[in-house]
């Protein structure tokens, strides 16, 4: 399944644009700390689909609220994208620096940038010691999320775009579509 960045794009302005309407306030802890734990699997997109579809991985996010309805976020983990048959599976440390915007008591969008770190080749056939080499990619990040008690969930697309190591000059970007559940810890 190919989803198209144009397309994402536009749900998210749809969504962005409705909920605007209904936009009441959310009490965020105004100059305070917040610590969320969470995991999250999801699917991959663009180049990397024919070498994974799947990934999976657990994050933390450091929440400062600058207001009752923004807060700024600073993210990190690991993701793994599981491969396909014969292939290797490759590990990324993504950090982010981000911002929620609380649209109703309880549901948010959020915009995050910031780095994905690859960790090891990303091998065409396990064994071989060809392969993509690791680089480090622009990450940006957009989503909608539910925040409500101790948990909270969001649904979010992530682009990684970055040189081709392997084939200079062509573009290798890719993104993942996942799903993430966090619960929040106070500090």
């Amino acid at each position: 399944m190919k989803i198209s960045k144009k397309g994402i794009s536009t749900v998210v302005f749809a969504a962005v644009v409705f909920l605007a309407a209904a936009v009441n306030a959310q009490n965020i802890p105004v100059n305070t700390f917040g610590l969320n734990l969470g995991l999250e699997s999801g699917i991959t997109t663009g180049n990397i689909e024919s070498a994974s579809k799947i990934y999976s991985g657990g994050t933390a996010t450091l929440q400062y609220g600058l207001s009752k309805n923004f807060a700024l976020t600073l993210t990190s983990g690991y993701y793994e994208f599981f491969p396909r048959r014969f292939r290797s599976p490759m590990g990324m440390v993504p950090i982010k620096l981000g911002l929620k915007y609380f649209v109703t008591p309880h549901l948010y969008l959020f915009g995050e940038a910031g780095a994905g770190i690859e960790l090891q080749k990303y091998k065409e056939i396990t064994g071989l010691q060809d392969g993509t080499p690791p680089s480090t990619r622009l990450l940006l990040s957009t989503g909608v999320g539910y925040a409500i008690n101790s948990w909270d969930f969001n649904l979010r697309y992530e682009s990684f775009s970055g040189p081709n190591k392997a084939v200079p000059g062509e573009p290798n970007g890719y993104g993942l579509l996942g799903l993430h559940a966090a619960y929040k810890l106070g500090l």
